[in-house]
């Protein structure tokens, strides 16, 4: 008997990016975060964004419990445009404000080539963090665009750097 192998032409995906996000309990609250978190995410997407093309649940490890996802998304435009829009960006906040005991992460993977991470409350290290030096988030490394690409971030962040790095002069 042969396999029966196949592929896919992606073509008509020249922008796709490919991005891969977990919620991981760190402390024992993080369990109502995670759990009260959870259903509200999946309605989210289910809703069908522009341009998520699909949504995969994946559970990362059970003790302590790390859920997430993989999408796909048609490029990096949609991809903010959604994150910039309710319930995704209120949700964001929240969890900059406080974590609830959780850690988050995502790693994004762009077909036109470039790789993206961002690591919160994720200690010890998860993915690329547990081979690749850690730096802080801060200039150009604060958004996605700008540590793909170099560039300033295409649309304003859902919480500025500033909330999170005071200047030498405070």
């Amino acid at each position: 008997m042969r396999v029966n192998r196949t592929t896919v032409d992606l073509s008509g995906y020249p922008d796709l990016v490919v991005i891969y996000l977990g919620m991981r309990v760190r402390k024992p609250r993080g369990i109502a975060r995670l759990l009260g978190l959870g259903p509200k995410l999946y309605r989210s997407h289910r809703d069908r964004p522009d341009g998520l093309l699909l949504h995969e649940d994946v559970v990362w490890g059970l003790f302590p419990p790390h859920w997430g996802a993989r999408q796909y998304w048609r490029d990096l435009d949609s991809l903010e445009r959604w994150t910039r829009s309710a319930p995704h960006r209120d949700w964001w906040q929240k969890f900059l404000a406080d974590s609830g005991g959780t850690g988050f992460w995502h790693e994004a993977y762009f077909a036109r080539g470039g790789i993206d991470a961002m690591y919160d409350d994720m200690d010890p290290g998860t993915g690329l963090a547990r081979f690749a030096p850690v730096v802080s988030s801060r200039g150009r490394m604060f958004s996605t665009r700008g540590r793909v690409y170099d560039k300033p971030a295409g649309v304003a962040p859902v919480v500025p750097e500033s909330t999170y790095y005071r200047t030498e002069s405070e």
